[in-house]
């Protein structure tokens, strides 16, 4: 199980497939993700126990109820056309559409390549999706994804048809150089301390080699004693 402020990612249950149901029923679901809306709770219930059973697939769901709301999925090497190597995977998902809009799947998202990179050895991690699904093209570009190609005439054999992908990709040095880009950005906040001394107006970041990562702020004064970033980051460690 895996958990960010707002939900829990965790295996997916026989006791699942209602609510599966009603969210994957919609006909705004499935279609533009390459899959037919489900037409029973029993086709939920074979999807559960066939489709979403594989060693990374995640039911998304809200810590306030703990009920499947979407799901998210690392599609590891033999389950996937993106890559042949075992340190590489697919990253898909989806989300009801009740939740739309309210930045759920990003949420989802930052923390499934967290896991993929930190926790099951990952270096690279793929995602595409299909000319015209602008909510899953925003979560990529969001998350930090990084475009790779297009391909016509890919074929979806759910829905018999052929269609235009796209795919991107998250490296793990890019990931790593995201996580301190927003380690930095969170600590950088210029201010002035008195007419002689400001403050914040540059932030670094360092990771160790632990993989802690460590943040300083310049400290910008008339004389020659103020301190920058990368020197007050470094100090953090050496205290550590």
């Amino acid at each position: 199980m895996l958990e960010t402020e707002r939900l829990i990612l965790r295996r997916w249950e026989e006791s699942d497939a209602e609510n599966l149901y009603y969210f994957a029923k919609d006909p705004d679901v499935g279609p533009i993700a390459g899959w037919p809306p489900h037409q029973s709770v029993e086709e939920s219930l074979h999807v559960i126990r066939n489709v979403f059973n594989g060693r990374e697939a995640y039911a998304i769901c809200l810590k306030t109820d703990n009920k499947a709301i979407g799901a998210i999925e690392l599609k590891l090497n033999g389950h996937t056309d993106m890559t042949e190597r075992d340190d590489e995977c697919e990253l898909g998902y989806w989300l009801g559409k009740p939740f739309w809009g309210h930045g759920i799947v990003p949420e989802a998202v930052r923390e499934m390549l967290r896991h993929a990179f930190e926790d099951i050895g990952m270096q690279k991690v793929w995602c595409g999706h299909y000319d015209g699904n602008l909510k899953s093209k925003r979560v990529q570009e969001k998350c930090g994804f990084r475009y790779q190609w297009t391909t016509e005439g890919v074929d979806v054999p759910l829905m018999h048809e052929t269609r235009t992908g796209h795919v991107n990709l998250m490296t793990k040095d890019n990931w790593l150089w995201q996580k301190l880009y927003e380690a930095a950005k969170s600590v950088q906040n210029g201010r002035k301390i008195s007419d002689y001394v400001e403050a914040g107006g540059v932030a670094a970041a360092i990771l160790s080699a632990s993989g802690r990562i460590y943040t300083g702020v310049c400290v910008d004064t008339c004389s020659t004693l103020g301190i920058c970033a990368e020197r007050s980051d470094a100090g953090n460690i050496q205290r550590d």
